[in-house]
C-alpha cells in the first residue's frame, strides 16, 4: 500500500476502496508504515467522497427549485 499514488475514478469506486482500507486496518493486516499510507489514502477518500456529495446536493437543490417552480407555474395555470 505504501508509495501508491492513485486517483479516484468515480464516487462507487471511493467508497469501495475507502471499505477495503477500513477492512484491512481493523483486521490489523497492515504494518504500521502501511498503515499510516491507508490513513492518508484514507481521508483522500474521504475528502474526495464529500466533495461529490456536496456537488450532488447542489445539483440536486438547483433542480428542485427549477421544477417547483415549474410545476407551481403549471398548476396556476391549468387553475385559472
Amino acid at each position: 500500500m505504501a508509495g501508491k499514488s492513485q486517483k479516484t475514478a468515480d464516487f462507487e469506486s471511493a467508497m469501495a476502496e475507502l471499505d477495503r482500507i477500513v477492512a484491512d486496518m481493523e483486521a490489523g493486516k497492515l504494518s504500521l508504515e502501511d498503515s499510516l499510507a491507508a490513513y492518508k489514502r484514507g481521508a483522500e477518500l474521504l475528502s474526495f467522497c464529500r466533495a461529490r456529495l456536496e456537488d450532488a446536493q447542489q445539483q440536486v437543490r438547483v433542480l428542485e427549485e427549477g421544477m417547483l417552480k415549474d410545476f407551481s407555474t403549471g398548476n396556476d395555470a391549468g387553475k385559472e
